[in-house]
């Protein structure tokens, strides 16, 4: 006889993914993913039930009011894919109250920027997520970098296609060339940007707009960039080491009044957020000189571009807000070759970074103090833990599965690899630079 899980009564709770996964867990250790408001947890004993959770004997919530996160809970998943409601609402509990947003005075007209390459199947659910955003004044500009064929020329201009959607071509490769064509290209007050590799929530603009809210001189805000799938030992280990995806608590950042808690600020860029999720003021970008085109994916750097634009907002005399409400969720690499290809471009970007910071007189003093210890604290720093149905830490744990001994070798070597990375950035930086010098000479002849 076949058994099947009872389908749900329609007052029963059920709470969707975060992401569509390609392809089902088979790691034993697989965590689902997914949100829930603090208020519709239900007040009697009842099962939630968790869509699609074949396969997951652990849950991650983030827990919201509203906009607003409070923190993420992990469940255990029963067999039938539901959790208990009581136990979620203890988790619930010991949670931090949520620190509500500023509402707006009004919502700035805003391009979204999503650059992307050669990724059309991922792109497809990003842009789907950006286009279904409340926000009554929005453009989304696509920017195809240097690609290989012309699968995301026809996935954005097919007959029938959104016409707040416009396609860019730009034959330049790396991703800072993208994203200064975006804003060339952008007609919008505000630039948001995101990744291809991403899943915005509904209010992303919104609560982007309240981190502007915070002050007359914010010129950049950044958001919550969450793990959306956790479905191999690879993606687990990744969402255990960064800072970013779980900054929960709003900050505005200035020079003017430095954190008396970061003792690396002005070079916190673990901090500030990351490229995946932040926006700025278009006018901010382009009297910034836009992003340095040295830097970044596709570049010899290999990345950086991200936290030497939030740096430069922050020495420039700006301010830059962290707004968790502005909530993104991304896909991680899910194996450890890709962790490997990722790690060398974080190392490389990060050391190319830290050489122009160090070539700057205004900048040399503060680099040389504080880019060692910048440096230990990006690649091993702590990570805030997650709240277990138990009270414990559940996500600082050590990820466990078959072949464990072997996984943790091929970590390791992931982390070998990046502080190699760091210094091989040095060098990479001089010679990206070159090459950004002579594309811009042999333009003036053509000119």
């Amino acid at each position: 006889m076949t058994h099947t899980a009872p389908r749900p009564s329609p007052s029963r709770l059920v709470l969707e993914r975060t992401m569509a996964s390609p392809e089902p867990p088979t790691w034993p250790g697989a965590v689902w993913v997914g949100a829930v408001d603090a208020q519709d947890v239900p007040v009697g004993h009842e099962r939630i039930v968790l869509a699609d959770a074949s396969g997951h004997r652990t849950a991650r919530l983030l827990v919201r009011e509203g906009t607003a996160p409070r923190g993420f809970v992990d469940l255990s998943v029963d067999a039938d894919g539901t959790v208990d409601a009581a136990e979620l609402r203890a988790a619930v509990a010991r949670l931090p109250a949520a620190e509500h947003p500023p509402v707006p005075v009004r919502l700035p007209s805003t391009s979204v920027v999503l650059c992307t390459r050669d990724r059309a199947d991922q792109l497809a659910e990003a842009l789907r997520s950006v286009l279904a955003l409340d926000h009554p004044d929005l453009e989304v500009v696509v920017v195809d970098n240097a690609p290989s064929d012309d699968a995301t020329r026809r996935l954005v201009t097919a007959p029938g296609t959104d016409p707040r959607v416009r396609y860019v071509l730009e034959p330049v490769p790396g991703l800072s060339s993208a994203r200064n064509a975006g804003v060339r290209a952008a007609r919008g007050e505000v630039v948001a940007f995101t990744d291809d590799d991403v899943v915005v929530d509904r209010g992303w603009l919104r609560a982007v707009a309240s981190g502007f809210a915070r002050g007359e001189d914010v010129v950049c805000v950044s958001g919550l960039v969450a793990s959306g799938e956790l479905r191999t030992p690879a993606q687990r280990w990744f969402d255990e080491r960064v800072t970013w995806s779980r900054n929960l608590v709003p900050r505005v950042f200035r020079l003017a009044t430095p954190p008396t808690d970061r003792p690396l600020f002005p070079f916190s860029v673990g901090d500030y957020g990351t490229g995946a999720n932040f926006a700025m003021r278009r006018e901010a970008v382009l009297a910034l000189g836009g992003f340095d085109e040295a830097l970044g994916v596709g570049t010899a750097t290999g990345g950086g571009e991200d936290i030497d634009m939030f740096a430069r907002v922050v020495l420039g005399g700006a301010a830059l807000v962290v707004e968790p409400s502005a909530l993104v969720w991304h896909r991680h690499r899910a194996d450890v070759a890709a962790l490997r290809t990722q790690a060398v471009g974080y190392g490389t970007g990060l050391g190319a970074w830290l050489t122009k910071t160090a070539m700057r007189p205004r900048t040399l003093g503060l680099a040389l103090v504080r880019a060692p210890r910048a440096l230990r604290h990006l690649l091993a720093g702590p990570v805030t833990p997650v709240v277990d149905a138990a009270g414990g830490a559940a996500a600082t744990a050590p990820v466990r599965t078959a072949g464990d001994a072997a996984f943790d070798r091929e970590v390791a070597a992931v982390r070998g690899v990046e502080l190699r990375a760091v210094v091989r950035g040095v060098v990479r930086y001089a010679r990206s630079r070159r090459t950004v010098r002579a594309r811009a000479a042999a333009a003036r002849r053509t000119a």
